[in-house]
């Protein structure tokens, strides 16, 4: 961090590296007259070049590239450009093979979840400087969040042949299926994850959470029948009701100088908007199932939750949610005769929206007759998110800024953080025009 005072008696506060978030973000204050003047949230992670490179490559190469956006949420980018080819090709997934992505989709929204809920927020709430720090005290903690996501790495390699980048998701299904007896012995360890994760739960419902309720425009994926992760019509708390395919017409992407992920907004009005589990929380509260509704009650949530920093709250329930849909899905798994459907290639569009970690996830593709991808277009929940993590700093600071700056800082990287972003996801590559008149 460094901290300046200018001739006309603005104090700026940069925060260079921001911690415990995936990927490089950086933070800059101006203060003068003790308000606040300048906020802005930057990410300077270089460009991913992905969209430029998807072009020219076969369609059934997308899930295998696509996986390699993030590390911490392969399955939400894979599964959105299966879904979206599938789309293009006019089939649909259906039976055990859709469930079969629900239950990798599961794995993923566990890992994550846990990752972010235990190893890189908690600690803001019980003020350890990390999650190695926090360990010495807490051990049985960490531990615990250690197996609890290592369960959902498992589920990941045992349907995507590895946790880290699955290679087993192709366009159509999978490129092979687990055995009834593979999927029954993972059991054991889904129970003990679910039974350690709400055991947890009564630890981060004694959080001490700043008051910090906003008016959000929330917006998710939502099913007729199931809490949404891989399909959906899309919604806000704004009134939106929209199929997937509608999305460009009522969002936009914009360019800000100093980010390489592009902001998003609502069209109209051009209004920042919020996704994220909180999102998906306040939009598919009935979809959950009575007793984690119970759950939520008892840890002092209502039917929606508009305080971000108590989003960690929503990650481990959701979280309890994945173990619980994971243990559902075996129970009614029979292995499928073939591991997936026979897709053919034809000159056409796709659009899907699935729902990662930390919100909707969205991907288009045009492809030719040939198969090759003519043209991609994807967005990260965190680019999403972008402008309305700066409108949340500006809301804010300035009832903190009698804060020291290190305190100042802290508080600022947790409000950050709230939103889980995954940074090297949202970077995106910025169309290039040269005109040489």
């Amino acid at each position: 961090m460094t901290i300046e005072i200018n001739e006309d008696g603005t104090k700026t506060i940069s925060v260079e590296y921001l911690a415990r978030v995936e990927g490089e973000g950086n933070l800059h204050i101006e203060i003068k007259d003790d308000k606040l003047v300048h906020v802005q949230f930057g990410i300077f992670e270089p460009p991913r070049f992905f969209e430029a490179f998807l072009q020219g490559r076969k369609f059934t190469e997308a899930p295998d590239i696509t996986a390699r956006i993030c590390g911490i949420c392969p399955v939400a980018y894979q599964m959105g450009s299966v879904h979206a080819m599938e789309k293009a090709c006019g089939i649909k997934v259906e039976g055990q093979l859709r469930e079969l992505r629900r239950f990798l989709y599961a794995g993923e929204w566990i890992q994550s979840h846990i990752l972010h809920a235990f190893l890189l927020h908690a600690p803001d709430f019980l003020n350890y400087e990390s999650a190695i720090h926090m360990a010495k005290d807490h051990p049985e903690v960490v531990e615990s969040a250690l197996q609890m996501k290592k369960i959902g790495n498992d589920i990941m390699d045992l349907i995507g042949g590895r946790a880290i980048h699955p290679i087993n998701v192709r366009v159509g299904g999978f490129y092979s299926v687990p055995t009834k007896a593979e999927m029954r012995g993972m059991i054991d360890s889904i129970k003990r994850g679910r039974d350690g994760c709400i055991k947890i739960l009564d630890l981060i419902k004694t959080f001490e959470f700043p008051d910090f309720e906003q008016k959000y425009e929330f917006v998710s994926l939502r099913h007729p029948d199931e809490y949404p992760m891989n399909e959906g019509r899309i919604i806000s708390s704004g009134g939106i009701d929209i199929a997937q395919e509608e999305f460009e017409n009522y969002f936009e992407e914009e360019h800000v100088e100093r980010s390489t992920a592009l902001h998003c907004v609502i069209k109209e009005g051009r209004k920042a908007y919020h996704t994220s589990p909180l999102s998906r929380y306040a939009l598919n509260y009935d979809r959950l199932p009575s007793h984690i509704q119970g759950m939520a009650k008892d840890v002092g949530l209502g039917k929606v939750c508009s305080n971000p920093f108590r989003s960690i709250l929503v990650r481990v329930l959701e979280s309890i949610y994945a173990f619980e849909e994971a243990l559902r899905i075996i129970d009614d798994y029979e292995q499928p005769d073939t591991a997936f459907v026979p897709v053919e290639p034809r000159n056409a569009k796709g659009t899907a929206i699935t729902e990662a970690p930390r919100g909707i996830c969205f991907h288009q593709y045009e492809i030719g007759e040939d198969g090759l991808i003519k043209k991609a277009w994807l967005m990260a929940p965190t680019s999403q998110n972008q402008k309305m993590i700066e409108e949340d700093l500006w809301k804010f600071i300035p009832e903190h800024m009698h804060l020291s700056d290190e305190r100042l800082q802290w508080h600022c990287e947790q409000a950050i953080r709230n939103y889980d972003p995954c940074i090297s996801c949202s970077a995106h590559f910025l169309n290039l025009t040269v005109d040489r008149s």
